[in-house]
């Protein structure tokens, strides 16, 4: 009876520790997505869809961002706003030619996200887990670099 009790007093405990860096599904290859590659480190949060033209031209731009900034520990993850999944997913990320993380799993609901009406939609999400501003349509690299920059104070 003891061993039981212990062994759910365990169960329950890692359950609800498990919130706190629970990783964040899988990507648009299949690859677990894990919470210490995202926490801790500035976000530049995507979402996208096929169907939209301002979003096909700023994927470019994500992608430039996402290669510059990995040194930088600054991560540019898309989720796509159809909620796709599997090879759905990944063949809509090669038709558009992303190059960054895609999750499968939507975490908006983990930074408190509102669902936008519009897209493109981006989200820059400081290393505490804060989202620090929501920026709606079509982004820019060097538009990034400036909010980011003073985000960070300057820095």
């Amino acid at each position: 009876m003891a061993r039981r009790l212990a062994a759910a007093l365990a169960i329950t405990a890692s359950l609800l520790l498990g919130g706190c860096g629970a990783d964040y599904g899988v990507d648009q290859h299949g690859n677990t997505v894990k919470a210490e590659q995202v926490e801790g480190h500035w976000l530049v949060l995507n979402y996208w869809a096929e169907w939209c033209g301002p979003c096909r031209t700023e994927i470019p731009e994500l992608n430039a961002a996402a290669k510059q900034w990995d040194a930088q520990g600054i991560k540019v993850l898309g989720v796509n706003f159809d909620g796709l999944q599997g090879a759905d997913l990944k063949a809509a990320a090669e038709t558009l030619g992303i190059g960054f993380t895609v999750l499968a799993q939507d975490p908006a609901e983990r930074y408190e996200l509102p669902r936008s009406e519009a897209l493109p939609v981006t989200y820059i999400i400081d290393d505490k887990g804060k989202v620090r501003e929501q920026l709606l349509g079509e982004q820019t690299l060097k538009g990034l670099q400036a909010k980011i920059k003073a985000l960070k104070g300057g820095a």
